[in-house]
């Protein structure tokens, strides 16, 4: 697991703003004394007090020795895989990687994620991680939305945006999604970067993950057949101006009822991730500020749209991983349903490599590591309590089956789908929020914090 360690303000307001800024170890967030030798209780940004995993405060300018070993093996790894994506499928696919790299870094160093940002909004109130997810979408919105609007060609391709369609599948996927988050430690993008960064409870979760994916894929013909109706563009209906007006207005709205909540519950508000970052070297082994991951991703969603000619996802390589898994195994998955649609048959029936998704997500384990190994932060541990893997399996099992369910993950479903101006992105949220409410209920029978 990866510590990032900090020393605790002696003045108890600073306390009480590293407790509640909304920013995040999405990954392990108060799962006390997992792989972490000695166990530190530290009350840190986004993470609970009984919390072993920590992450420097903004402002702080502590450097720890980079891990040279860590770093040059991630390094060789990272070449070689672009090379060789390169050579064996296209320098587009290889060029998709980096942009996964680029993710895996920005998520690593600015602990950018969803899981406690979501959890300290619908618990307490707390809504700073909300408000820098509002700034993350509005701005990949800004570009999105006039580039898929237009129906130019970029690159010599069309592009497409996340529209998904709305129904039962979709509330129940995304209610239990925002389960899995509490109970799993974390999402589907800040599961690949904890496991890079060295988290070996997130490795857990990715694997109930991928095997939660494949199981909702066999699933998928019994919930085809639950009411829906067809996805909502507002490019579509308002064309680009009005799906512009709108997205501002929705999520402007949103920033607003977060902060007058917050004022209402507390009196203040926390919007540590505005400082500035401190540290000669704070680029190169951060952590950096919210604001600065919030653009870095947006950056990252409009250079996969640009490139691969959609929005980025996630979870659609876990379903892919697993039949792969699956086949190997001597089970026809091939002769589901769900795998026998064109594009999915040729997905399954191509190699790895040539998946888009996997590339990515692929990249995005490799930043992390890289990011882990320039902070000197990583440090894989191996022992975990039972209850924390319990909860860490049963999280990636609900994490894999609710992303099939709703088309998608906090990155496909949320992230891209607002940010296509896509009615189904919003529905998403609202009831991944009513999931992260129960699933933060669970948490204290898996001992893990609130």
């Amino acid at each position: 697991m990866v510590t990032r360690a900090s020393t605790e303000a002696p003045c108890a307001k600073t306390r009480h703003a590293r407790k509640d800024i909304g920013g995040y170890l999405d990954s392990v967030d108060g799962v006390a004394a997992a792989n972490t030798i000695p166990p530190r209780r530290i009350a840190m940004p986004g993470i609970m007090h009984n919390s072993e995993v920590t992450r420097p405060a903004i402002g702080t300018a502590e450097a720890r020795p980079v891990n040279a070993m860590a770093l040059t093996l991630a390094l060789g790894l990272a070449v070689s895989a672009v090379m060789g994506v390169g050579l064996a499928v296209s320098a587009r696919q290889a060029s998709l990687m980096l942009v996964g790299l680029l993710a895996g870094v920005t998520l690593y160093h600015a602990a950018f994620g969803f899981t406690t940002a979501f959890r300290l909004f619908a618990v307490e109130g707390r809504g700073a991680g909300v408000r820098a997810q509002m700034l993350m979408l509005g701005l990949t919105a800004l570009v999105f939305i006039p580039l898929i609007g237009a129906g130019q060609p970029v690159l010599g391709q069309s592009l497409r945006g996340a529209v998904a369609p709305l129904g039962v599948a979709l509330l129940i996927g995304a209610f239990l999604f925002g389960v899995g988050m509490q109970l799993g430690g974390g999402c589907a993008s800040g599961t690949l970067y904890s496991a890079g960064g060295g988290n070996v409870r997130m490795g857990v979760t990715l694997a109930g993950f991928i095997a939660g994916s494949l199981i909702g894929t066999a699933h998928a013909p019994w919930w085809e057949r639950v009411p829906s109706m067809p996805g909502v563009s507002m490019i579509a209906t308002t064309g680009i101006v009005g799906a512009l007006a709108i997205t501002a207005f929705l999520l402007g709205g949103v920033v607003l009822a977060s902060r007058a909540i917050e004022r209402r519950r507390h009196g203040d508000l926390i919007d540590d991730q505005w400082r500035r970052t401190h540290g000669r070297r704070w680029w190169l082994q951060g952590p950096w500020p919210l604001v600065l991951g919030a653009v870095g991703l947006a950056l990252v969603n409009i250079a996969t749209l640009v490139i691969a000619g959609r929005p980025w996802g996630v979870t659609g390589a876990f379903a892919l991983w697993g039949a792969k898994a699956a086949l190997a195994l001597g089970v026809d998955v091939a002769a589901w349903p769900f795998w026998q649609a064109p594009a999915r048959a040729a997905t399954l029936a191509a190699p790895v490599v040539a998946d888009v998704t996997s590339v990515m997500n692929v990249g995005i384990i490799m930043g992390a590591w890289i990011a882990a190994a320039l902070a000197g932060r990583f440090a894989p541990g191996w022992r975990t309590p039972l209850p924390s893997l319990a909860a860490a399996v049963i999280g990636g099992l609900l994490l894999g089956y609710g992303a099939r369910l709703a088309s998608g993950c906090n990155i496909g479903a949320y992230f891209s789908g607002v940010a296509s101006a896509s009615l189904h992105g919003y529905v998403w949220f609202l009831a991944a929020l009513g999931g992260t409410v129960v699933g933060a209920r669970l948490r204290p029978l898996f001992g893990l914090g609130v």
